[in-house]
Formats: C-alpha cells, sequence, structure tokens
C-alpha cells in the first residue's frame, strides 16, 4: 500500500548492491509508431486508476554508510493526481543503446521509479516500446499485465484488483520426486566458471529462437512433449555443464565456452557439489492475478549438468517447476518478518552467500504472453524482449521472452563484457543439440 514500508524481497532489491535495480520489458511492432501524444493518452486512459505508478520510492535517512541506513527501511510515498503522460517519452536508438543508457542510470528521487519509452529504432516500419523500471516497484507479472491492458482488446485497469495483495494462500513449486528436497535457505553448491572474457563489467544481448528448433526440442524429452520452461532449464544447464568442461580443459585465464562438452578434458560430473539454478516464481494465487507490485519468490532447483546426454537433461528437468496453491505457514511468515524488521542487518549478513556463485551461477526467467492477435492500434506485435537487472558478479541471468510470433533470449552478465555474447552463443548451440535428439 501507498505509504508502507517495503517488504522483504523489495527492500533487497532497493539495496541491490550491484548496480540501479532497473529492469523491464520490449515489446517489438510492425508498423508507423504511433505519436507520442496518442501513446500517453492511451497509457493515461488504461492505467489511470494504478496507485502503484505514481508512487516514489524514499529511501531510509542518512547516509549509505550510517546507522539509519543499516537499520532503516525503505517506503513508498503518495503523488496523487501524478500525470502518467509525463512518464512516458521517445527516442531514437536500439533496445542496446537504451540498455547501455538507461538501465545503468538511477530513477530521479522525486518522480515514480518507472518509464515507457517509444524506441523508433533502426528500420523503418518497425518501432518498439520498452518499459523501464525499479525492480522494487513491479514484477514481471505486474508487467505483463500493465502491457497487455495497452493491446487493442485490452481495458482500463481495476484499481481495486491492483491493490488485491496476496493473502494465506499462495502459488508455490512442489518439488519433483526425483530432484529430492529443496536446498536450505544459505545452502551454498558449486560455482560455475563464466568465461571472463573482455572487460569486467556488466553485458547484455539478444538472440532469437528459431521456432522449428524450439519445438524439435520440446520433442526430446522422453516421456511428454516438454514445456517451454523445462527446454528452457535444461538447455541453460548444458550451457553451465560446458563451461565447466572449458574451465577443466584450459588453463584458468583462457577458459571458452562450447557447445555440447566440445573440447571436454575431465567430466564435469566428477566434481562434488550440486549446482543450482534461481528460478523466480509467481505467487499469486487465481484471485489475486491482476496485483501489481512483487509476489514472486526464488526458488533454486538443480541443473543436470553431471548428465552428458541433452535429452538426459532434459528428462530431469521435467516437472521441476510444478506449481501448487497452499497457505502460507506460520514460521514463514514470521521468518520473513523478522528479517524485514532489520533488513540493512539481514543484507550484510546474508548477502555473502545469497549473491555469491556458488548459491545459484545462473538465474532462469521465463516471461509470455500468449493472446493471439496481439496488437497496438493495429501494429501487430512481433516480439518480447527482456531485460534484467545486473546480476550478482561471477553470475549470469538467462531471461526468456516468449509471444505467439516466437521466442527472444537475453543473457546478463557482470563478468566480462564478452561473457553474454558467448553464452547466448553457447544457448544456441545446446538447444540445437537436444533438438537433434528428436526420437
Amino acid at each position: 500500500m501507498p505509504g508502507s514500508h517495503l517488504p522483504l524481497m523489495e527492500e533487497g532489491m532497493a539495496r541491490w548492491p550491484f548496480g540501479p535495480p532497473n529492469a523491464g520489458i520490449a515489446l517489438d511492432f510492425t508498423g508507423v509508431p504511433p505519436a507520442l501524444e496518442e501513446l500517453r493518452a492511451l497509457v493515461g486512459d488504461r492505467w489511470k486508476a494504478l496507485p502503484r505508478l505514481t508512487q516514489t520510492l524514499v529511501a531510509p535517512g542518512g547516509p549509505r554508510t550510517g546507522l539509519p541506513w543499516w537499520t532503516g527501511r525503505h517506503r513508498w510515498a503518495r503523488r496523487d493526481g501524478h500525470d502518467l503522460g509525463r512518464q512516458v517519452d521517445e527516442a531514437d536508438g536500439t533496445l542496446r543503446d537504451a540498455v547501455r543508457l538507461w538501465f545503468h542510470t538511477p530513477f530521479p528521487a522525486d518522480r515514480p521509479p518507472w518509464s515507457l519509452h517509444l524506441l523508433r529504432g533502426s528500420a523503418e516500419g518497425e518501432f518498439s516500446l520498452l518499459f523501464r523500471m525499479h525492480h522494487s516497484l513491479l514484477d514481471g507479472r505486474s508487467l505483463t499485465t500493465l502491457l497487455r491492458a495497452l493491446f487493442d482488446d485490452g481495458g482500463p485497469l481495476d484499481g481495486a484488483a491492483s491493490l488485491a495483495v496476496p493473502g494465506p494462500r499462495r502459488r508455490t513449486v512442489r518439488p519433483a520426486p526425483s530432484a529430492g528436497a529443496p536446498p536450505g535457505l544459505l545452502t551454498a553448491g558449486r560455482a560455475v566458471p563464466l568465461p571472463h572474457r573482455g572487460t569486467r563489467e556488466p553485458a547484455y544481448t539478444v538472440v532469437r529462437l528459431r521456432t522449428d528448433v524450439l519445438r524439435a526440442a520440446r520433442e526430446a524429452a522422453s516421456a511428454r512433449t516438454a514445456t517451454t520452461n523445462e527446454v528452457f532449464l535444461a538447455t541453460v544447464s548444458g550451457v553451465l555443464r560446458s563451461c565447466l568442461s572449458a574451465a577443466e580443459a584450459a588453463p584458468p585465464a583462457t577458459g571458452t565456452v562450447s557447445g555440447g562438452d566440445r573440447g571436454r578434458g575431465r567430466d564435469p560430473g566428477r566434481e562434488p557439489g550440486q549446482v543450482w539454478l534461481s528460478v523466480p516464481v509467481d505467487e499469486r494465487p487465481d484471485d489475486c492475478g491482476e496485483f501489481l507490485g512483487n509476489a514472486f519468490a526464488n526458488v533454486r532447483v538443480p541443473a543436470p549438468v553431471t548428465l552428458s546426454d541433452p535429452a538426459a537433461r532434459l528428462t530431469a528437468c521435467t516437472g521441476l517447476l510444478t506449481p501448487v496453491t497452499r497457505p502460507r505457514r506460520t514460521s514463514e511468515k514470521l521468518f520473513e518478518g523478522t528479517l524485514a524488521a532489520v533488513p540493512g542487518a539481514t543484507m550484510a549478513l546474508a548477502g555473502g552467500k545469497i549473491f555469491a556463485p556458488s548459491y545459484a551461477p545462473a538465474a532462469c526467467s521465463y516471461v509470455h504472453l500468449r493472446e493471439q492477435g496481439q496488437t497496438l492500434a493495429g501494429r501487430p506485435l512481433r516480439r518480447l524482449t527482456i531485460v534484467p537487472m545486473v546480476p550478482p558478479a561471477d553470475t549470469a541471468t538467462f531471461a526468456l521472452g516468449g509471444c505467439t510470433r516466437g521466442h527472444t533470449l537475453s543473457v546478463a552478465t557482470n563478468s566480462g563484457s564478452q561473457d553474454a555474447d558467448l553464452l547466448a552463443e553457447a544457448f544456441l548451440d545446446e538447444l540445437t543439440l537436444l533438438a537433434e535428439r528428436t526420437p
């Protein structure tokens, strides 16, 4: 609610130590770009009843090194009557240009921490809408709710539904029988060395996935057609396996990524320790689907890097993200409330573990729009691309964006300027290898 302190997840993102906690989604359309005033009017009509979009983020008082910063909490402040059209602008350039400029720049403290950019791009007859946000404000499900409302078959969003905070019942993931018990909150696993190529700095890249290859990869499962998310996890696991292989086959400073264990030295499966993937899971029950805010939990699932066969890795990923809805346990609410009461101390004590590469060397996020016929003022949607936050040092984020026209993969790293491109190429290699295993 406006004026309230941030819950634990949002407070943690407000204190993100690797750069501004900015994230977003880009929607690419075919057609002549709309006029800026037309877009502002559409935003004003469809989002006018949403208090979340008029709030500003207020940091704890005092310098970041002082006691108030460590003991205080961020809060939301009301900006009643704020004109949403002021948050919409336009620019020439590509998504890469925007990410390089905007996603590493903090939002001003005196305005709501989000913006919608009309990108005219470099090709005639194409344009993009890029929604940029401070991640404490919204999560991926909130973004798809907002952006769907702008489509021609959408309508104004309901303010009361947007404030309907998920109650005692939450969606979560039921552990697959083959995966064993989930890891403890601070249980470490095995780090995976990334390529570390180029200047040590954040990097971001985007590649398109071939629809026929993705479809064939889904057929590689032994028991049933796999979900796109299961293929996604299995392919990322293959990339991490190839990273381990490359690091073991080459001197420490010259490791590279190669798909399918090409050039492998020792089998990476011989090393001890489980490799974990971090996956955000939407916690909204069915009756809170339009809630705007952050209602997700990061769960860790095992990456089957010990398996050399891509189809076997896909089978191992089957059922890892089976959702169930259950009441929140009293112990869970008490634990979260205790940690949220002293967020600075919590981050200081836990940050060294939860941000370490051994905790989760890769995060995997999948956002999709399944509806047919998505158009904006008659202009058809052709692609959805995710821009994740800058990940923790020496880790990678793989983000899959999907719509009825196809899928794109975004990769963000914080280990080397060439690493995002190398890992994206490795993902395409691994996906092709999996598709070739189709029975």
